[in-house]
């Protein structure tokens, strides 16, 4: 199984007929995701790679059978994307672009919640179930179908865990990257217990960044999960008092620190990873096999 998304998911492009729309949904189709449709306000009636465009979402519903959104749109369209697919019955949203305005995002949550959609993102690279769907713009190249489910706040480690968790043999069951922007749709929390109940997956590696608390968030969660749960934090070695580049990146004091991060997870039975290639390493320890033995 995957979570999220599957080769069942029914998707939209919410502004397939701009330039990283475009790009992407052939990406997306050319690795068999299964775009169903796209829209862009006053362009309904146009094919995109051969998908249908509709000028609202639901439209595209009514036409398509849509269940799942990804939104590529500026910053500034996002809230009111997002609120209309939502508003529309789509139970799964993924917000790609970055800075998201705060308020924005908060708004987002609070309608999601309240229509019992799952939001990811924003700033997300998206969510891969290898060999079923590629949702966003993750480089499939690092993927391959697996036992281990990953979630990450940054695009780059998810990539490199991936290719890690590949190269030894492991592959994935799906990837999920939270997003990097300061209030997320979903949290650590969330995804961790997807992957607890998906028959799959047999472990999950998480992997957080130094600033905010999300990390923290998901302690008790860790705590009371069955399968094994290893942790990375990005930003152990960051110098003190620079800027590392997402905006949730940001240390007040003690909190938020990789340190104390660390210290956290460990304390509610996360098993620490200092480096990419440690986490195999503790994979075998648990006694967790490969699914291929890759000399």
């Amino acid at each position: 199984m995957a979570i999220l998304v599957d080769k069942e998911s029914r998707i939209l492009v919410q502004g397939m007929t701009g330039s990283a729309g475009q790009f992407h949904t052939k990406r997306m189709i050319e690795y068999g995701t299964n775009i169903v449709a796209g829209t862009s306000p006053g362009k309904g009636g146009e094919l995109v790679e051969g998908i249908p465009v509709y000028d609202t979402v639901e439209f595209a519903i009514d036409s398509e059978g849509v269940d799942t959104s990804v939104i590529f749109l500026p910053a500034r369209f996002v809230k009111e994307a997002a609120i209309e697919a939502i508003w529309a019955g789509i139970k799964m949203v993924l917000v790609i672009p970055e800075h998201i305005p705060i308020f924005d995002m908060m708004h987002i949550r609070k309608e999601a919640k309240r229509y019992g959609a799952t939001v990811i993102g924003g700033n997300t690279p998206g969510i891969i179930s290898p060999g079923q769907a590629n949702l966003g713009i993750m480089p499939e190249i690092a993927f391959k179908r697996g036992k281990i489910g990953t979630v990450s706040r940054s695009g780059s480690i998810t990539y490199y865990i991936a290719d890690t968790l590949t190269r030894t043999g492991y592959g994935e069951t799906t990837c999920v990257g939270l997003g990097g922007d300061p209030v997320l749709g979903s949290t650590f929390d969330d995804v961790l217990m997807m992957f607890e109940e998906d028959d799959e997956t047999e472990a999950v590696v998480m992997c957080g960044e130094i600033g905010g608390v999300y990390e923290e968030m998901a302690r008790e969660t860790i705590s009371r999960m069955k399968k094994p749960v290893i942790c990375m934090i990005g930003g152990v070695f960051a110098p003190q008092g620079k800027r590392m580049g997402h905006a949730g990146a940001i240390i007040e004091g003690s909190m938020g620190t990789a340190k104390s991060k660390l210290k956290v997870l460990e304390d509610a039975g996360a098993k620490p990873a200092r480096t990419f290639m440690e986490i195999p390493r503790i994979l075998e320890s648990l006694g967790i096999d490969p699914v291929e033995q890759v000399s």
